[in-house]
């Protein structure tokens, strides 16, 4: 098995990353006055999620590192939230709310399973 050297290898990071663009994608769709309010939040907590899975691979122990991905797991849980909010303002249509959902869930798991390989 190949030492993984850079975050940016790792799956988990990359699915979240690419959620990062879509989430930045859809929220620029969003009303007007939401800018600053749901959509950034919405942002910011996607970022949030790739940021510390990158910030936890590169912590030198594994309780330290594993606190960061539990923060990234917090933010995906607090961007599901956005989403089913998103969706019950019609921000966003249900097929894209159920697409964005399966991708977050993967996250999870995947974020998990990380989780469990560190301890």
């Amino acid at each position: 098995m190949a030492l993984i050297k850079t975050f940016k290898e790792l799956l988990v990071w990359q699915k979240a990353h690419r959620l990062v663009l879509e989430i930045y994608k859809i929220t620029c769709e969003f009303p007007r006055f939401e800018e600053f309010c749901l959509a950034n939040q919405m942002r910011r907590c996607a970022v949030s999620i790739a940021s510390n899975i990158a910030e936890g691979f590169k912590r030198k122990s594994s309780k330290d590192s594993c606190h960061f991905y539990n923060m990234s797991e917090g933010s995906l849980e607090e961007l599901k939230y956005q989403l089913m909010l998103s969706r019950d303002l019609n921000y966003i249509p249900n097929t894209k709310f159920d697409e964005l959902e399966e991708k977050s869930d993967e996250i999870g798991r995947l974020l998990n399973g990380w989780i469990k390989i560190q301890k």
